[in-house]
């Protein structure tokens, strides 16, 4: 059997949870399980994070999936309802979606559910990507509030550099200026959010990113904020060569060996999740010590350089991203966010649980 799989640690989930909930005070905590969890899979975060207030997903499928599975916490849909016909199935799951534009509205209000439902609108206060018109919230919080098909609204709105220095003043000011008059719940924070500014906490926040053990923020590591990785990448050196000064190694010939040196071949490719555009020096651990990636990364396998571990050979472990090498490291040596790398895990790589 191909050496690589992934380890996904229940517990490290549930203690991020508890770390969310830490920061969280008084406010609820949403967590954030859509594309499958981050790739820890949906079945595992929901027994994981069990303790959450709520969950929220995209899809109606991923919803549906939840409530068969047990879950009788809210669900929030991050994206709301993309047709009239969904509104039904929120009603029948007792989901609450996200409402951002009018055509949602229209839905509501001409194919009203069975029995009224919570929704959340969401305002654009920044970000330009999905939300109502700020400059519009009287009249869309008016409109939503006499629908007969709605049971609660929540106000909402989504941070665009809550990870950087930046911060959220710049949104959050002018979302707390004009819906402070309406007396409703309210909702903003995401993982960086929660971490770095207890200004955003408001009724319910959304923590992803951290539940799963990775940071937010560029500058400072999971570790340091109490987190545990839940996701750790390993696999084994399948082959050894030896490199002569001038020899090069893989596709595009990329890196070249200044001196006589050992190199290993791990099974690890982009075809199991690993980024390809992955530079030589991106850190990897060999038998538990820090070493580096060699050259361009192949389908099925990547090169590791085994020049300060000498007791290295085949069958030696190597850690790709996990316990004991922070997946932001990997990251931001390859050019990318943690996010990308968790959520691309391929479905071919084996997947045991820890805890």
């Amino acid at each position: 059997m191909r050496p690589i799989q992934a380890r996904i640690s229940i517990g490290a989930m549930a203690h991020n949870l508890r770390m969310a909930r830490h920061h969280a005070g008084t406010a609820r905590v949403f967590a954030v399980v859509k594309a499958n969890a981050y790739g820890h899979g949906l079945s595992r975060a929901r027994r994981a994070l069990a303790a959450a207030d709520g969950f929220a997903v995209l899809t109606l499928e991923e919803a549906a999936n939840l409530r068969q599975m047990g879950v009788d916490q809210p669900i929030l849909l991050l994206e709301g309802v993309f047709g009239a016909d969904e509104i039904a199935t929120c009603a029948e799951l007792d989901l609450w979606p996200v409402l951002h534009h009018a055509a949602q509205l229209d839905w509501l209000q001409h194919q009203p559910p069975a029995r009224p439902i919570q929704i959340f609108l969401k305002f654009d206060s920044g970000m330009h990507r999905l939300g109502f018109p700020l400059a519009e919230h009287a009249a869309i919080v008016a409109r939503a509030k006499c629908l007969p098909g709605v049971a609660g609204v929540t106000l909402m709105t989504h941070f665009a550099q809550a990870d950087e220095a930046v911060g959220v003043d710049w949104q959050l000011q002018p979302f707390l200026r004009e819906m402070t008059g309406h007396g409703l719940p309210w909702s903003s924070a995401n993982s960086a959010a929660l971490l770095r500014y207890p200004d955003t906490l408001g009724a319910w926040v959304r923590p992803g990113l951290m539940l799963y053990g990775a940071s937010p923020f560029a500058d400072v590591q999971a570790g340091q904020l109490g987190l545990r990785p839940a996701m750790t990448l390993q696999s084994e050196i399948i082959s050894v060569q030896t490199l002569q000064p001038g020899d090069k190694v893989g596709y595009g010939q990329l890196f070249r060996a200044e001196r006589a040196m050992r190199v290993g071949m791990v099974a690890c490719g982009y075809a199991d999740g690993y980024p390809r555009h992955a530079l030589t020096g991106t850190p990897v651990l060999v038998n538990g010590h820090p070493s580096r990636t060699l050259g361009r990364v192949s389908m099925d396998m990547l090169c590791v350089d085994l020049s300060e571990c000498a007791d290295a050979g085949v069958g030696s472990p190597v850690v790709l991203w996990g316990e004991g090498l922070p997946v932001d490291a990997v990251a931001t040596a390859a050019g990318t966010s943690s996010y990308e790398l968790l959520c691309a895990l391929a479905a071919r790589v084996p997947v045991i649980e820890a805890d």
